[in-house]
C-alpha cells in the first residue's frame, strides 16, 4: 500500500468511526482527540488520553496495557503540562514533530516530540508499536526519528532500553510519579552512575536512596532475587558508545514491568490474570542493610548477624566513634586501627563472601585481567584497598581506592570482594582459620578415642535425668522470644524466658487430660505419636500432639519446634498455642485443623474425590507460598527438612498447613547450606545429596515439594511401586511419561472431568523440575510461586534423582543408584552405618 493509499484508508477510519479510533497509526495532519485511542497491532497497548484521580479534570496522553483489567499506565507523554478538560488533541504538526494541543484551535503544543530542527521532517507518521513504544518514523527512509522508549516515565518495558547512550548524550531513566494520582515528574529516579565502574542507583531527590550496584554478568549486584534462567532474557552493553540494560520475556503472552514508585521503592511486578492482580517478584529497598551507605564507610551491614546490630566493621578497621557503635549507630562507619601500615610491609587480603561489592563511582576497572593478576595490581598501588572480580563468573578486575562504602552481606548468592590488611590482621586471621582447622583435626580424634566411654556416660545422664523428673508441671526456661497466649486467654502456666518478658503457654497435664478427656479422641498417629483432639474451658479446638517415648524426636527435636514455629506467623503455616511437660511426657498444642493432613485425603480411594483440581492447585499453591515464607520471607530463614503428604495439614476449608517442624533447621549468617551426619527426613521425599551425604539447603525443601507436587496431582505415594513395577518409585514414572509425551496418563483418575489439561502439565513439568538430581539445576521457591501463578515458557527438566528401574533396563548414574535405600512413610531420625 503507498502512502496515498494508506492515507486515504486511514481518513475513511476516521470518518466513520470518529469516538474509537483502532488503528495504531497517526498519519501527517491527522489527529487524535480525547476520547479516541491508538491500539497496537497486536492488542497489547493502547494510547490515549486519561485523567489519574477520581474527577480530575486535568488530562494526560499516556500508553496503558490493554489485556490488564485493572488500568496500569507505562508511559505518560505530557506528565507535566496536563491539559484542563477534554478538548485535548495529539497530532502531528506541519514541522512532522508529533505534539498535544489544548484544543483544535490551539497553534502552541504543551507538548512536542521535539526533534531537533536539523533532521528533515517529512512525510511522518507515529506508530504505537505492539512493545508499547511510540515511535515517529519518516516513511520514505524507514527510520525512527524519536520513539517513546527514549524517553520513559517511571516504568521500564520489555526491550527497553535503559541507561545512558553515551554517543548523543541520551540518559534513558526512569522517574517517579510525583503521587499516586499525578503522574508529574516525581523525585524518585533510577538510573545507571557512569563514573567509575557504572552501576545501578536510585535517587529521592540529590541523596542516594539505594544501589543496585554494578552488572555482575548475571545479574545487579545488589538485587540477588533476579532470576533470569527460566523467564528473562537480559542484555547488558558498556562500551565507549553506551551503558545500557534491557531485557526480553521468553513467553510474549507473560506480562511483566519494573517500575520505580513514589516512595522511593524499585519494584518488579507481574500480572497475575487468575487473581486479576499484580503480583511482587522482588523490590528494593526493602530492609535497612538496603539502605545506601546505612553502616558509613569501611563498614559491612549483615543483617543475619547473631546479635542483631548489623553493623560490622570491615577487616583491619575499627569504629570511628565506638559510643554511637555501642549505641547500635553505626553511620559514622569505621576508620583504619591505629598504627597500621598496608603499603609493602607483608600485607595481604582477607575475603568476604556474597556480599554487595562497596559503592564503585571511585573504583577502577580492568575487564581483561583474571583474578591473580588483579591482585598484583592491587598489592602494587599503596591506595589500593580492595578488589574483585568484575563479573562474578570470574573475569575481569575492580579496584577499590579510598573508602569503602555500602557493603552487604546475602544470605544465599553474591560477590567475593578481598579487603587489604597489614601483616598482624592476616596472621590474626590466618591464625584463626589454622586454629579452627587443628581444632577440628583435635577434636575428631578425641571423639574417635572416647566414643565407648561417652556412649556410657550418656546412658549413665540419661538414666540418672530420668529418675530426677518432677511429677507435675515441670517448668521450664527458654532462651528465645515465644509469643504470649491467644488474648491471654488460655489457662495454662506461663513461663518465663530468661532474655525476655514474652512468656510460652505451659499447660499443666491436668488441663491437657480434662481436654482431651484423658486421650480418648485420637485423630491420627505417626512415628512421632499421637494427635488427639482436645476442647479448653474456653471453647478453644486444640490438638495436642503428644511425643512417643520411642520417637525419634527427644527434647532437642521438641525445643526445635517449640523455638521455631512460636516465631512464625503465615496463613500456611499450623499455629503454635503452647507445650506441656510432664514427667517423660512432651506435648505440643497446636490449633485444631478439622480436616486432618493431606495424605488422609490424597491416598484415599474414596475420599480424594472431595479434592477437585482447582482445590488441588490451590493446595500445591498453598503449600508453595508457605515453603516461600520459611525460606526467604520469614523473620529466620529455615529449612524444614520434613516435607510430606502428612505434614501437610487442612483446615475447614480445605486451606494447607505446613505442620511438624521438629526437624527443621535455621540458616544464619553466612550459611547457604548445611551438612549433617544425622539425617532426618522420609526417604521418598529426602534429596539426593541430603540423603546421601548429609547436605541440605533451601534446594532440599525445593525437591521434597517437586514429589508433592506429583502426589497430589496422581494421588499416588511416591514410594508406591511394587519390585514387578518397571519404576522405583513415582518420579520415575512420571519421567518416562513425560519423555513419551504422555505425562497426563499419571493424573488421579478422579480429576478427568475438572482439570484444564494445560495447567495439570504445567505443574507436572514444575514437579519434574524440582525434582532434579543437582540442586543447582532445581528452581527456588520464589521461581517455583512465581511459575504457577503466571504463563510462561518452562525449561525442559534434566534427569530426576532416584530414578533406578527403566523399562529397558538401562544403568544410571551413581548418585542415583547409590540412594537405593528404603522407600516408606517413616520419617528417619539416624542413618548410620552397620
Amino acid at each position: 500500500m503507498n502512502p496515498i493509499e494508506r492515507f486515504l484508508s486511514t481518513l475513511f477510519l476516521f470518518l466513520v468511526f470518529p469516538s474509537c479510533l483502532s488503528i495504531d497509526i497517526i498519519a501527517p495532519n491527522q489527529s487524535i482527540k480525547d476520547g479516541d485511542v491508538l491500539v497496537s497491532s497486536g492488542q497489547s497497548y493502547e494510547l490515549g488520553f486519561f485523567s489519574s484521580g477520581i474527577d480530575s479534570t486535568r488530562r494526560y496522553v499516556g500508553i496503558w496495557y490493554r489485556k490488564v483489567s485493572e488500568r496500569t499506565v507505562v508511559w505518560v507523554a505530557n506528565r507535566d503540562n496536563p491539559i484542563n478538560g477534554t478538548s485535548g488533541v495529539l497530532a502531528i504538526n506541519k514541522h512532522g514533530n508529533l505534539v498535544i494541543y489544548e484544543n483544535n484551535r490551539s497553534s502552541v503544543p504543551v507538548w512536542s516530540s521535539n526533534v531537533p530542527a536539523s533532521i528533515s521532517m517529512t512525510n511522518c507518521t507515529a506508530q504505537l508499536l505492539d512493545s508499547g513504544n511510540l515511535v515517529l518514523v519518516q516513511q520514505d527512509r524507514k527510520g525512527i526519528l524519536w520513539q517513546s522508549f527514549d524517553h520513559g516515565t517511571d516504568t521500564l518495558l520489555p526491550g527497553m532500553k535503559f541507561g545512558l547512550d553515551l554517543k548523543i548524550g541520551l540518559n534513558r531513566s526512569l522517574s517517579s510519579w510525583k503521587s499516586k494520582d499525578d503522574p508529574g515528574t516525581g523525585t524518585v529516579v533510577l538510573g545507571i552512575d557512569p563514573s567509575g565502574f557504572p552501576q545501578l542507583f536510585l535517587y529521592k531527590g540529590q541523596t542516594g536512596r539505594w544501589r543496585g550496584g554494578p552488572w555482575t554478568g548475571l545479574r545487579w549486584s545488589g538485587v540477588p532475587q533476579m532470576a533470569t534462567a527460566y523467564i528473562f532474557n537480559v542484555t547488558f552493553v558498556s562500551s565507549v558508545d553506551e551503558v545500557s540494560y534491557s531485557y526480553s520475556i521468553n513467553n510474549p503472552s507473560f506480562i511483566s514491568r519494573l517500575v520505580v514508585n513514589e516512595s522511593g521503592v524499585v519494584h518488579r511486578l507481574t500480572w497475575n490474570d487468575r487473581d486479576q492482580q499484580w503480583f511482587e517478584v522482588w523490590s528494593s529497598p526493602k530492609e535497612p542493610c538496603d539502605t545506601y551507605g546505612q553502616c558509613g564507610p569501611n563498614s559491612n551491614c549483615d543483617p543475619y548477624q547473631p546479635n542483631n546490630f548489623m553493623c560490622k566493621c570491615l577487616p583491619g578497621f575499627e569504629p570511628k566513634s565506638p559510643q554511637e557503635w555501642y549505641l547500635r549507630d553505626g553511620s559514622g562507619g569505621c576508620v583504619t586501627k591505629p598504627n597500621v601500615s598496608t603499603c609493602r610491609s607483608g600485607e595481604g587480603f582477607i575475603k568476604l563472601a556474597r556480599v554487595k561489592v562497596p559503592d564503585t563511582s571511585m573504583a577502577s576497572a580492568n575487564m581483561s585481567l583474571i583474578l591473580k593478576e588483579c591482585e598484583q595490581e592491587c598489592l602494587r598501588n599503596c591506595s589500593c584497598t580492595a578488589y574483585a572480580s568484575a563479573d562474578e563468573r570470574g573475569v575481569g578486575c575492580l579496584r577499590w581506592y579510598g573508602d569503602l562504602l555500602d557493603t552487604r552481606t546475602f544470605s544465599d548468592v553474591g560477590q567475593e570482594i578481598y579487603i587489604r590488611v597489614d601483616r598482624a590482621e592476616l596472621a590474626q586471621y590466618d591464625k584463626k582459620s589454622r586454629g579452627f582447622l587443628a581444632k577440628k583435626g583435635m577434636l575428631a580424634g578425641l571423639v574417635l578415642s572416647i566414643a565407648a566411654a561417652v556412649f556410657f556416660v550418656i546412658m549413665f545422664l540419661f538414666w540418672l535425668i530420668k529418675r530426677k523428673k518432677t511429677a507435675k508441671g515441670r517448668q521450664l526456661k527458654f532462651p528465645f522470644n515465644i509469643p504470649t497466649s491467644l488474648n491471654g486467654s488460655l489457662s495454662g502456666k506461663e513461663v518465663g524466658g530468661s532474655t525476655t518478658s514474652q512468656h510460652l503457654p505451659v499447660f499443666d497435664i491436668d488441663i491437657i487430660l480434662a481436654a482431651t478427656e484423658n486421650f480418648s479422641n485420637e485423630l491420627g498417629y505417626g512415628g512421632f505419636g499421637s494427635v488427639y483432639k482436645g476442647k479448653l474451658g474456653n471453647g478453644q479446638e486444640i490438638a495436642v500432639k503428644r511425643l512417643s517415648k520411642t520417637s525419634g524426636q527427644g527434647m532437642k527435636e521438641f525445643m526445635n519446634e517449640v523455638r521455631l514455629i512460636s516465631k512464625l506467623q503465615h496463613r500456611n503455616l499450623v499455629k503454635l498455642f503452647g507445650c506441656c511437660i510432664h514427667e517423660e511426657e512432651k506435648m505440643l498444642i497446636y490449633e485444631y485443623l478439622p480436616n486432618k493432613s493431606l495424605d488422609f485425603f490424597i491416598f484415599d480411594e474414596t475420599k480424594r474425590v472431595l479434592l477437585d483440581w482447582r482445590k488441588r492447585f490451590e493446595v500445591v499453591s498453598g503449600i508453595a507460598r508457605g515453603v516461600l515464607y520459611l525460606h526467604q520471607d520469614s523473620r529466620l530463614k529455615i529449612i524444614h527438612r520434613d516435607l510430606k503428604a502428612s505434614n501437610i495439614l487442612l483446615d475447614a476449608a480445605m486451606n494447607p498447613k505446613i505442620s511438624d517442624f521438629g526437624m527443621a533447621r535455621m540458616f544464619m549468617e553466612d550459611q547457604v547450606q548445611g551438612k549433617t551426619t544425622r539425617v532426618v527426613g522420609t526417604y521418598g521425599y529426602m534429596s539426593p545429596e541430603y540423603a546421601i551425604h548429609g547436605q541440605y539447603s533451601i534446594k532440599s525443601d525445593v525437591f521434597s515439594y517437586g514429589v508433592l507436587i506429583l502426589e497430589i496431582i496422581s494421588g499416588r505415594k511416591n514410594s508406591d511401586y511394587g519390585e514387578k513395577e518397571p519404576w522405583l518409585n513415582l518420579i520415575g514414572h512420571v519421567w518416562d511419561l513425560w519423555r513419551e509425551e504422555k505425562a497426563l496418563d499419571i493424573v488421579d483418575p478422579m480429576l478427568e472431568q475438572s482439570c484444564p489439561p494445560h495447567e495439570v502439565l504445567r505443574c507436572i513439568q514444575i514437579g519434574l523440575l524440582c525434582v532434579q538430581e543437582f540442586p543447582d539445576d532445581r528452581p527456588t521457591m520464589l521461581e517455583v510461586v512465581f511459575m504457577l501463578g503466571n504463563e510462561i515458557t518452562l525449561p525442559s527438566p534434566k534427569k530426576p534423582a532416584f530414578v533406578l528401574r527403566t523399562r529397558n533396563g538401562q544403568d544410571l548414574p551413581a548418585m542415583s543408584r547409590r540412594a537405593a535405600c528404603s522407600v516408606n512413610e517413616v520419617t528417619v531420625t539416624v542413618v548410620e552405618a552397620r
